[in-house]
């Protein structure tokens, strides 16, 4: 068995001689300069953290909405290192989705009631 067979050989080395050099003296630079771009004025952003600054470019096109927007809007007061942000947040999902499959809920529940019901009809006669 080699030296350079052995995992991890050669990482206390000196600079010159490590394989991973070159990456560390220049780093890669971002593809895209957000500092750059202009502060967007169009529209209201859809929800906004207290606190921390705008970005450049925020989403505007779906707004908050229902039960669900509203307990987004009460997460986002609360700052980001504390857990029930995040979890009025999951919350506000699951919302959303019970929000979204309404119809399909309430429908299939209605089908399982006439069934029920339907069953329990025929069985009386």
């Amino acid at each position: 068995m080699q030296q350079s067979d052995i995992i991890g050989w050669g990482a206390d080395a000196s600079f010159e001689k490590r394989p991973g050099v070159p990456e560390e003296r220049h780093p890669p630079k971002p593809l895209v300069e957000i500092a750059g771009y202009p502060q967007q004025t169009l529209g209201t952003p859809s929800a906004k953290s207290y606190y921390r600054p705008l970005t450049a470019v925020y989403g505007t096109a779906v707004p908050l909405r229902g039960l669900s927007g509203v307990i987004r809007r009460i997460a986002y007061r609360v700052p980001d290192y504390k857990p029930r942000r995040w979890m009025l947040l999951m919350l506000a999902d699951r919302v959303d989705v019970i929000e979204h499959n309404a119809l399909p809920l309430t429908l299939g529940v209605g089908a399982i009631a006439a069934g029920v019901l339907g069953v329990r009809a025929l069985s009386k006669r």
